[in-house]
């Protein structure tokens, strides 16, 4: 099958994981990059052996439309909506990262956008595709616990976010719009939609803007009730970054998964465990391990999806894609509807 050409549009901190990814998936080559500051966008071009380089979305898009199958948005938050716009326009699928932008109107009219444009928009919303959480997912779905009735999703921390990614700090919505898309997101996941929704937020760091601590409680629509708590100020006895923690608790048992990724299932006749290690690639920060092995499981399952929509045939192994624009926006109605809460004190109805 011939490869899919994509542009990347912001080479910043995540964009090297970004494209090691799609090295690792294959089947994707990048043409072009855009960086508002050149030499940045440079840096990446020369590591990827990336042909074209632009400080400008515009020329690029003029320029390389004829050769591109989609773009690849991983650029701040504030530019998510404009660069979605301006690639539907000229016919280009686009792929984006999360969150969509920083309001939901804005979230659904690009999800509209694309669609009135006859193209397709994807999140890469790649924690649902760590290594333990498929395994989890699997284990929920087995019924070995029965009917679950309620969980607790925890991704609490002291690692020190802001020195990789200083522009967090300054944020006036942090750690909802940050880690919450993905802790909620973990939460649809597993258990569906949500139909009520309860929020509390504080501010322990006093040299950020935004929050950083985040409690939501949830009542899914198939009557379990969900609690995700979030925390950049947590100082434990064990450090979990960038673990994502897990208890389930069903009529006849509970699933827990545990730091270095182990998967408790007990039930009356006793807790057995099982192993569930992300893969290990050279290119992933050891600090961000399990979240940067996700990257290359979410990129192939949009890959999978873009080859259906580009040559009208399937890779290998394809299945459903998951984390489609459309899919997405009920993600961020959950994250508006935690911020509401939190501002009003009142139970969000969904």
């Amino acid at each position: 099958m011939k490869n899919l050409q994509f542009a990347v549009l912001g080479t910043g901190f995540w964009s090297y994981y970004q494209l090691s990814g799609w090295q690792e998936v294959g089947g994707a080559v990048p043409i072009a990059c855009y960086n508002r500051t050149r030499s940045k966008a440079e840096a990446i071009a020369a590591q990827f052996n990336i042909p074209h380089v632009y400080d400008n979305v515009e020329q690029l898009l003029d320029r390389h439309t004829a050769e591109l199958d989609f773009v690849d948005i991983i650029t701040d938050v504030d530019t998510h909506a404009p660069f979605t716009q301006q690639s539907a326009q000229r016919g280009l699928h686009v792929i984006c990262q999360k969150p969509m932008s920083p309001r939901l109107a804005t979230s659904t009219q690009m999800v509209e956008k694309c669609r009135e444009a006859g193209v397709q928009l994807y999140i890469h919303e790649n924690f649902r595709w760590q290594t333990p959480l498929r395994q989890l997912k699997q284990a929920l779905d087995s019924g070995v616990i029965g009917r679950p009735f309620k969980a607790r999703i925890t991704f609490c921390s002291a690692f020190p976010v802001f020195d990789n990614q200083p522009f967090l700090a300054e944020l006036e919505q942090f750690i909802l719009t940050d880690i919450g898309s993905h802790i909620l997101d973990i939460c649809r996941f597993l258990f569906g939609e949500a139909e009520t929704l309860y929020c509390q937020t504080d501010r322990v760091n006093p040299k950020i803007k935004g929050e950083d601590v985040a409690n939501v409680l949830m009542r899914m629509r198939n009557g379990v009730s969900c609690y995700a708590e979030m925390s950049y100020a947590s100082i434990l006895e064990r450090e979990a970054f960038p673990q994502t923690l897990v208890l389930i608790e069903g009529e006849r048992g509970s699933l827990r998964l545990g730091h270095d990724f182990v998967l408790y299932t007990t039930t009356r006749t006793g807790t057995t465990f099982t192993q569930c290690s992300p893969p290990v690639y050279d290119w992933a920060d050891p600090d961000y391990a399990v979240v940067h092995a996700s990257i290359v499981d979410c990129n192939r399952n949009l890959l999978q999806d873009l080859q259906r929509t580009v040559f009208g045939e399937a890779g290998e192994g394809s299945s459903a894609v998951e984390t489609t624009g459309k899919d997405n926006l009920e993600t961020m109605r959950l994250v508006h509807a935690a911020y509401e809460s939190a501002r009003t004190g009142q139970v969000i109805a969904l």
